[in-house]
């Protein structure tokens, strides 16, 4: 209870205009931290921090426990902190006052020239300050300090010096006993008091000035901090100077980083829209040979077109209406002719069979492409066309195989000059038919694999000789068509084994099998081995 009553507020300069009407007050320390106004009955919390006591008052509880003999135990959340601290059961009053933060709010109000009441009467506002009483005066109890003879001798300081000054002694008053101030030290409650205070609520315990254990309390304050808190203080500070260089340092290798991706972005791009530039003049190569070739196709083929149908013309003009004398005159020449146009070989003309279309022209956007300015690309132009003699098939599974089980080989399409397509899509034909037996054969499942190869995989039912015809645009490829050879399935023996008693002895047929057994027919077995 002594301590509650202590802990009582004193009386404390008029809060002045917070820092939303006058601007933020020189003094940070005189303005508390949640409402952002000059202190108003400081507290200070377990965590050191202090508020006004309406603002703690005004916290939200962030839990609540009821011991089993006091009061509900409320804990908050220090505004400034974050921690976790327990208020007393009589709430904020019942916290240490922060007179330090007093100080700083008088001093704030005398330096910004806000009102100071005087502290005697409490009526009229303080025009100097006594420096023996440390109580502020307005005029006319300026005036009764100096006449009274106990205090005539104080010195009374202008409130315009104490501004020059920049600093304010103030003493701290008891709480129970007005203008006492508290010069005495309880031991047993461990708390300052009056001299009042002692001589009635103390006069059984051990009080003593403060000025004779104000060295040791202090001590021990001082110990703590100078022994374990300073030098934690210094390593937290130098971890938390390390961790902020390492922020920096993470900051500009970051920067640094962005910036060299950034280079590299515009250096790729560059060099994608190079190779791009590069593969559409490739393109248009490709275009201008195709279609010269296609035009030279077609200057042959409507050539070839004129002559056969002027020789057909003229031979049916000739014979539907020329005399027999005209035929046989003009049969030498006609005939030569007409022979030599049917021994022309259309196949000399490659459109006359398979017309270039443009179907074998397409893009590759994962193959790579090589190095362009220093990056390597992907993504080529591809007009290579199918050969089917250059093609290819591969695997043992083309020469033989084995009844029941599933046999496999590979077909390599490849271009004029040997190398392999690049590219599936190619119309694929695979026919497996017994030689001797009709109608006997096997399908063939092909599996395109999109790199020019094509999977082939089948299973025989029957043993013999098979056909395998491997044809690609419906055409052969070289070799085809292949013979396969698919051999009987191996079933297992699953009898008895008998040794050959005559063939092991050499002829001897008094030999005896050691076995008791006998080989079909009851012939006996004999011993040879």
């Amino acid at each position: 209870m002594l301590e509650s009553e202590q802990n009582r507020p004193q009386a404390e300069p008029a809060p002045g205009p917070g820092p939303e009407q006058r601007g933020a007050p020189p003094n940070p320390r005189a303005v508390c931290p949640a409402c952002r106004r000059l202190f108003r009955d400081p507290r200070i919390l377990p965590c050191l921090h202090s508020f006004c006591s309406d603002c703690i008052a005004g916290l939200e509880p962030f839990s609540v426990t009821r011991p089993d003999t006091t009061a509900d135990r409320v804990t908050v959340l220090c505004p400034d902190c974050d921690s976790e601290v327990d208020l007393p059961p009589s709430g904020p009053g019942g916290l240490s006052p922060d007179h330090l933060a007093l100080d700083e709010v008088f001093l704030e109000a005398l330096v910004s020239g806000g009102p100071l009441g005087c502290d005697l009467c409490g009526e009229g506002s303080s025009v100097s300050r006594c420096e023996a009483c440390s109580v502020g005066l307005c005029e006319f109890c300026s005036e009764a300090h100096r006449r009274q003879k106990r205090t005539a001798s104080h010195c009374l300081v202008g409130l315009e010096e104490l501004r020059t000054r920049g600093r304010l002694c103030r003493p701290v008053l008891c709480s129970l006993h007005a203008g006492q101030e508290l010069g005495l030290f309880c031991q047993p409650c461990d708390l300052p008091v009056c001299v009042e205070c002692a001589a009635t609520l103390h006069r059984d315990h051990r009080c003593c000035p403060t000025r004779d254990v104000i060295d040791r309390h202090g001590d021990r304050i001082r110990e703590l901090v100078s022994r374990i808190l300073r030098p934690r203080l210094e390593g937290l500070e130098e971890s938390l100077q390390k961790v902020e260089n390492c922020q920096e340092a993470v900051q500009a290798r970051v920067e640094a980083t962005a910036n060299e991706i950034r280079a590299f972005a515009c250096g790729y791009a560059s060099a994608v829209e190079a190779h791009c530039l590069s593969l559409l003049r490739h393109l248009e190569e490709i275009r201008v040979q195709r279609r010269n070739h296609l035009h030279l196709q077609r200057a042959q083929l409507q050539q070839a077109l004129a002559d056969v149908r002027g020789a057909v013309e003229f031979s049916e003009r000739l014979l539907g209406c020329g005399s027999d004398a005209e035929i046989l005159s003009a049969k030498g020449v006609t005939l030569r002719r007409l022979s030599s146009l049917a021994d022309r070989s259309h196949n000399g003309l490659p459109a006359a069979v398979a017309p270039d279309d443009g179907s074998s022209i397409c893009f590759l956007p994962r193959e790579p492409a090589g190095e362009v300015e220093g990056y390597p690309v992907v993504g080529v132009v591809s007009a290579k066309t199918v050969d089917v003699s250059s093609c290819t098939v591969e695997g043992t599974g083309l020469w033989q195989a084995r009844e029941g089980e599933q046999g496999s080989f590979t077909l390599v399409c490849r271009d004029s000059a040997g190398e392999r397509m690049a590219r599936g899509g190619e119309h694929v034909v695979i026919s497996i038919v017994h030689k001797e037996k009709k109608g006997c054969s096997m399908a063939a499942t092909v599996t395109d694999n999109k790199d020019g190869t094509y999977q082939v995989s089948f299973r025989p039912e029957k043993a013999g000789a098979y056909s395998v015809w491997v044809c690609v645009k419906a055409q052969h490829v070289k070799g085809s068509p292949f013979v396969l050879d698919v051999r009987r399935r191996f079933r297992q023996h699953s009898g008895t084994f008998h040794c050959c008693s005559f063939c092991s002895s050499g002829g001897a047929k008094e030999a005896r099998c050691g076995c008791p057994g006998s080989m079909p027919g009851e012939s006996r077995q004999h011993n040879g081995a």
